[in-house]
């Protein structure tokens, strides 16, 4: 049996603290409570609870002897009347412990705060300790002076072995000075009393190790049969906090160290698990295959060869840095060295929070530490690696391939898990393994650049080369290749120098000749068809975009034998494309996929070179025209698929081609999406994603008018979009241009017109030739009605429901859509009624116009309006009010909505801004419907070399003129 000193009872039962006692010292720790202040005539009194036999400590007020004795009556004082006279922190506390010990009756990890600040004492009051077994109330004689002192105590444990047991005892020590536990005494288990004076100990384990020992007399004697038992049962707890020393073993050889397996450098652990919401941080030492919590005291010992056990001395410094290492992690960690407990902890808002426990791993990495447990955590699935990014960008075919590797310690983020993580704008990407690395603020936003620049195919970022710009903008030098560096450096060089590109010649089968900016145009188009690049042709209107198109279409036959190419146009431009095709490049074999009639095969296509169709029947074909790769496709007045939400941009992005090409007069219209939706066609990849666009350059341009940003996007797009404006080349130009505009009608405005041609012809067909002769003025009524249905079947007035489709409005108010902005422009025509629905239509637009008829009165005020207000863009005038006796220089441009027998007259209207004082190039369009009186007017002016004569006539011996044949050649179907 284990025997005591004076004591035949077996060896009394130590109890550690448990995981209760660890919960509610964190939870103390989590409350702190403030101080308090007290009157100076008071005196502290302590002792035991009247009802509890726990501390209790007292503000007792008493009167005073001569020799300033404490006398009756006391009085004990209500601390929380004391309370709201003072602001001092310390005092507050202190009255606040007050409040709390004279009514405690529960003990708590919170009693700590408590005895600090009642210790404190920041009054300075004297203290009595009140023995309840003299007397139960407070009286001179049961109450004697003491005096509270911070002392730094400690306790050790000595095991030594003699003749077949061992021998136990313990060492207190108090400021460095040594008692023998006969002379102290523990009490409320928070004091050590050495006589008068009462020593506060925060460590309970301290106490319990002491008052352990002094039942025991300070002397244990446990035979060697016992002594294991007593080992597990009493030392082994008592060591977590107690520094227990077995003399009787020897410090290991260096010998038996290293057969014992602990020569080798300790190895640093820590150990995390849950406490509650908390998470506790265990470091550990590993001494061989021995792990020892670095908090306790515990002394390591291994057994030898012989049979011999030793001591295995602890690497103390080696610990001591391991903590100070620790400490440093948090500023909690520091204050917690004072706690009795064998563990640092955070809550776990605290430790997982990405921007602490990233950087602490990586620290404790960095220092050889390994950590243990962090994914067994509950709620925990984070990976406690730094994000590890490496990138390497290759040149391919047609595509810039960015190689992309992240990695978190052992495990990998797949980059479409990684762009999934950028889309939802978290920076937790999910793993191979089920957990989350977190991406670095910084990853973040380069990768969200990076995928808005290019397309994810496995685990590479594909950049188009159109958007080489982004290559050297995006990633660093050294993740480029030499290639692709070489690559990126030529294509900077050659495509920012517009001027220094290389001309070409022109095809011989083009019927014609080409102005020297637009060969320069033809050379930019094969120069861009060289890089494979597409891009948008933007002159202005009336400086030959189709005939550059067309000699494009030669130089591309020149490159391959086999072209077809998709022209998608307006429907009002189906008849101008015909004609230029017709008369520039005769040799092209054109299809027209419009009508009813149309191609169902799509093998069919092969058979030509050039198809032209509409943006209508695009989106009615798209699933049929999507089948085919066209060698290019071409968009004119591309501004069409400006809005990206619509039918027309969705089936345009759905055609497959080698290239693409943009004709626009008005790239952008209303807004920088229209570039981006355009150019999304031609250039794929060049502007990134949508919404990368919206932020970088639509919101900053649009809504800040940031210059910043607009010169950005302007050096982006430049080198793919050719824009020269009729000032730009007014050198090349001649001084009057005069073009066709064909304006097809729609099935509704055609119906209408059939209608009253064929009623038309068969009056003309059943009268005689003498008849037509005398009637000429109905003869002329009936052709001016079919010119007014030309123009808009409004003009026709109630004889039957018109309807209000109208080519020429359409293609008028297009075209000033597109110019009036840079340019004025004159509008005639010889209906006012026409005048007035045009009219009608600006408003709608905002263009501001001015307005002159044979009824407005103040003319001078209306023409100096339009010369001289630069808000107003447009002029519209009535033939007979203003076809002669104008001088308006300040317009540029001339549409002659209806051109009628004399060109004379219209003439007289284009040289309205073609006079002297016009200093800049004039541009005059007629508006023609095909197949229609006007068409063939046109060409009966061509055919009767004497007309021109005949019209400087009037009207009416002109039509005197004509016979019944010219008549019905003018209304005839064929």
């Amino acid at each position: 049996m284990i025997q005591e000193e004076q004591n035949d009872q077996p060896f009394k039962e130590y109890k550690g603290s448990d995981v209760s006692y660890d919960k509610s010292l964190i939870r103390y720790l989590e409350q702190r409570q403030p101080s308090i202040s007290c009157d100076k005539r008071t005196v502290i009194v302590i002792g035991t609870h009247k009802y509890y036999n726990l501390f209790c400590a007292q503000l007792v007020e008493c009167n005073l002897t001569n020799d300033d004795r404490l006398k009756k009556p006391f009085t004990i004082l209500n601390p929380i009347d004391l309370v709201w006279g003072t602001k001092s922190v310390d005092k507050l506390r202190f009255y606040s412990s007050i409040i709390k010990f004279q009514a405690f009756y529960e003990k708590s990890l919170i009693d700590n705060e408590g005895f600090k600040a009642l210790i404190l004492n920041p009054l300075q009051l004297e203290i009595y300790y009140h023995n309840s077994d003299v007397s139960e109330r407070i009286s001179p004689r049961s109450i004697s002076r003491v005096m509270f002192k911070h002392g730094k105590a400690s306790f050790k444990v000595y095991v030594n072995q003699d003749e077949g047991e061992y021998e136990i005892n313990g060492e207190l020590t108090i400021n460095g000075e040594i008692y023998t536990l006969l002379c102290v005494d523990v009490r409320f288990d928070n004091f050590l009393i050495h006589g008068n004076c009462w020593y506060y100990i925060d460590n309970p384990e301290l106490l319990n190790a002491i008052a352990y020992f002094k039942r025991c007399n300070n002397k244990v004697k446990v035979p060697e049969s016992d002594f294991q038992k007593f080992q597990t049962d009493v030392l082994n707890k008592m060591e977590n906090h107690i520094a227990v020393k077995h003399l009787y073993l020897n410090a290991g050889t260096t010998a038996q160290i290293k057969r014992a397996g602990f020569d080798q450098e300790p190895e640093k652990l820590i150990f995390l698990s849950d406490l509650d919401s908390y998470v506790m941080i265990n470091p550990v030492m590993k001494y061989g295959d021995t792990e020892v919590p670095v908090l306790t005291k515990k002394q390591i010992n291994a057994l030898g060869d012989d049979g011999d056990i030793f001591e295995v001395v602890r690497d103390f410094d080696a610990e001591d840095s391991f903590i100070t290492l620790l400490i440093r992690q948090h500023t909690l960690f520091d204050e917690q060295l004072d706690n009795p407990l064998l563990y640092f902890y955070l809550h776990k808002s605290y430790f997982l929070d990405e921007g602490w426990f990233l950087e602490a791993f990586e620290t404790w990495k960095d220092q050889g530490i390994t950590v243990l447990g962090f994914n067994q955590l509950k709620g925990n699935k984070l990976n406690s690696d730094r994000a590890s990014v490496s990138i390497q960008v290759s040149s391919g075919l047609n595509w810039f391939n960015a190689k992309v590797g992240v990695g978190f310690g052992g495990q990998r983020a797949s980059l479409k898990q990684l762009y999934k993580a950028v889309k939802n704008r978290t920076k937790y990407v999910k793993l191979d393994d089920g957990t989350f690395g977190i991406i670095p603020e910084e990853w973040l936003q380069r990768f969200q650049s990076y995928f808005s620049g290019g397309e994810i195919e496995d685990e590479n970022i594909k950049i188009p080369k159109v958007n080489y710009s982004a290559v050297t903008e995006l990633y660093d030098a050294h993740m480029l290749d030499k290639e692709v560096q070489e690559e990126v450096t030529r294509y900077h060089v050659q495509l920012s120098d517009f001027e220094a590109i290389e001309s070409i010649e022109v095809s011989s089968a083009l019927n014609g000749v080409l102005r020297p900016y637009q060969l320069q145009g033809l050379s930019w188009l094969n120069f861009l068809d060289d890089f494979n690049f597409g891009g948008c042709l933007a002159d202005d209107m009336g400086l030959g975009k189709s005939i550059q198109v067309i000699a494009f279409m030669l130089r591309l036959r020149e490159k391959s034998k086999q072209n077809t190419h998709l022209l998608v146009v307006p429907t009002s431009l189906i008849h101008n494309w015909k004609e230029e095709v017709r008369k520039f490049a005769p040799s092209i074999k054109l299809y027209i996929h419009h009508g009813p009639e149309r191609l169902k095969n799509v093998d069919d296509l092969a058979q030509y070179e050039t198809i032209i169709t509409t943006y209508g029947t695009l989106v009615s074909d798209v699933i049929f025209l999507r089948k085919y790769e066209f060698t290019y496709v071409f968009l004119d007045e591309s501004q069409n698929i400006k809005n990206l939400s619509s039918q027309r941009y969705k089936a345009a992005r759905l055609l497959k081609s080698r290239n693409k090409l943009l004709l626009s007069g008005t790239p952008l219209e209303n807004n920088t999406f229209d570039i981006y939706a355009q150019l999304s066609f031609a250039c794929p990849g060049l502007l990134g994603t949508r919404s990368f666009f919206r932020n970088t350059y639509a919101i900053p341009i649009d809504k800040f008018k940031n210059k910043h940003s607009a010169y950005a996007l302007q050096q982006k797009i430049s080198p793919f979009i050719l824009r020269r404006t009729k000032k730009d080349v007014a050198t090349e130009l001649p001084e009057k241009t005069e073009i066709i505009l064909y304006c097809d009608m729609r099935e509704e405005q055609r119906n209408i017109y059939n209608a009253y041609e064929r009623e038309f012809r068969e009056y003309i067909s059943a009268s005689r030739e003498e008849d037509i002769s005398k009637n000429s003025m109905h003869v002329l009524k009936g052709i001016t009605k079919l010119r007014q249905i030309c123009n808009s079947p409004l003009l026709i007035g109630d004889e039957i429901h018109a309807g209000d489709s109208s080519s020429k409005m359409e293609m008028l108010l297009e075209q000033l859509r597109s110019i009036s902005g840079d340019h004025k422009v004159l509008v005639f025509s010889q209906f006012v009624s026409m005048l007035d629905l045009i009219k009608k239509e600006l408003q709608k637009e905002r263009i501001k116009h001015a307005y002159l008829v044979g009824s407005t009165k103040d003319r001078e005020q209306v023409i100096n309006q339009f010369q001289q207000d630069e808000e107003t863009r447009v002029f519209l005038i009535s033939l007979k009010a203003g076809g002669t006796g104008l001088n308006l220089t300040a317009a540029e441009y001339v549409f002659i909505v209806d051109p009628w027998w004399n060109p004379a007259i219209e003439n007289q209207a284009i040289d309205r801004c073609y006079r002297i004082g016009q200093s800049r190039n004039v541009i005059a369009a007629r508006l023609i419907c095909p197949d229609t009186v006007e068409e063939k007017i046109l060409a009966m002016q061509q055919r009767k070399a004497s007309l021109a004569e005949d019209l400087v006539n009037i009207e009416n011996s002109f039509f005197q003129s004509l016979t019944k044949g010219d008549l019905l050649s003018i209304v005839s179907n064929n």
